[in-house]
């Protein structure tokens, strides 16, 4: 059995033509979110994943294998209920309530600018449609959110942005003035206080002393 122990998220970095080349395997999301499992390539070759625990593996990912040979993972259709917003009963914000509540439940989502999707269940169908939403079950592939903490980052793939250095040259927020109140300003107040009656500060001196020679 050939063992692959890393994954090239959509191939980053690996010339076109060599991806093209590669033999491939169709996985669902049941299998793709297990960070080990075994399947079979489109040459028919066995193989064993043994991935760092918590990887998620997408459509379009590249496996590399231990002989250097490279797989390209292809998300496999697969039931699923596809969430539109119902344009006579409501408006595209229910989407945005729906992924709210499924996500209260832990349930995965798969975010599409006018959609949602979902894996198969009865409960949530009828919890959807009583939300004015139209659920049809469809056989597509599925790529769920990752979630903001995994190995693959939000979305499925990890994106570096340099958040930090951007903050650290941001120009400082100017600093209000603060106006103190004084005997001579002209402000009106209406808290009562007689600002004629207010006396002066005086001054005090402070006296530094050498120290004495012994």
């Amino acid at each position: 059995m050939l063992q692959v122990s890393k994954v090239i998220s959509l191939g980053a970095g690996l010339a076109p033509v060599l991806v093209k080349r590669a033999s491939t395997v169709e996985l669902d999301w049941d299998i793709r979110q297990k960070s080990r499992f075994d399947c079979t390539d489109s040459l028919g070759r066995p193989i064993g994943v043994f991935l760092p625990r918590g990887t998620l593996v997408r459509g379009g990912d590249v496996l590399l294998a231990e002989d250097g040979s490279m797989v390209k993972v292809v998300a496999a259709p697969q039931a699923v209920l596809r969430i539109t917003a119902c344009a006579a009963h409501g408006t595209a914000f229910d989407l945005l309530r729906a992924a709210y509540h499924l996500g209260n439940r832990h349930v995965p989502i798969e975010l599409k600018p006018d959609h949602l999707k979902i894996e198969p269940d009865h409960v949530l169908a009828d919890l959807l449609r009583a939300m004015h939403l139209i659920v049809h079950e469809a056989l597509e592939a599925f790529e769920p959110e990752g979630g903001a903490y995994s190995a693959s980052g939000a979305g499925g793939h990890a994106h570096g942005h340099a958040h930090d250095d951007a903050h650290a040259t941001a120009p400082a927020p100017a600093v209000e003035a603060v106006h103190v109140h004084g005997p001579d300003c002209n402000h009106g107040h209406d808290h009562g206080y007689d600002h004629a009656k207010e006396t002066k500060p005086v001054a005090i001196q402070i006296h530094k002393h050498k120290p004495h020679s012994h």
